[in-house]
């Protein structure tokens, strides 16, 4: 199976705050697994670190109030284009809660820590296109992956 994942949950330092959201449980059940690692708000230009994000109102701004929506949109079309680019994928495992990779839980856009339903800006160009996106906090996921 290929399958898109977070680049951050792979251990590559691309989160807002420079760090990352290494998950060795899922480095172990990828295994065997054909990984494209994808960060869509560094491939859309954004540095490392960066100024927190959340969706607001449908636009995607940063804790300053900055709008970072193109970059967001562009990251996303260029990590659909890289998962293209190694002949599609079959799956998406993204980072939980994100304004780029969350499924179905975002921040709410207050940067108060409040989550919400909703997507991502990636997540939901996935879902658009018929990948199946699980979040890697899902307790599904090991069934997927071992399918």
């Amino acid at each position: 199976m290929r399958i898109a994942v977070s680049a951050c949950l792979l251990g590559e330092n691309c989160k807002y705050n420079g760090g990352n959201n290494l998950r060795p449980e899922l480095v172990e059940l990828l295994l065997g697994h054909e990984v494209v690692a994808v960060c869509p708000e560094v491939l859309g230009g954004l540095a490392t670190p960066r100024v927190p994000a959340e969706i607001v109102q449908g636009e995607v701004r940063n804790r300053e109030g900055e709008s970072v929506d193109a970059a967001f949109r562009c990251g996303a079309e260029e990590a659909w284009a890289r998962m293209q680019e190694a002949g599609g994928c079959d799956l998406a495992v993204l980072q939980p809660r994100s304004p780029s990779c969350g499924v179905g839980v975002v921040h709410d856009g207050t940067f108060s820590g409040t989550l919400v339903p909703g997507d991502g800006i990636f997540a939901a160009l996935l879902r658009d296109h018929g990948i199946p996106c699980v979040s890697a906090d899902d307790p599904a996921l090991p069934a997927l992956l071992t399918e």
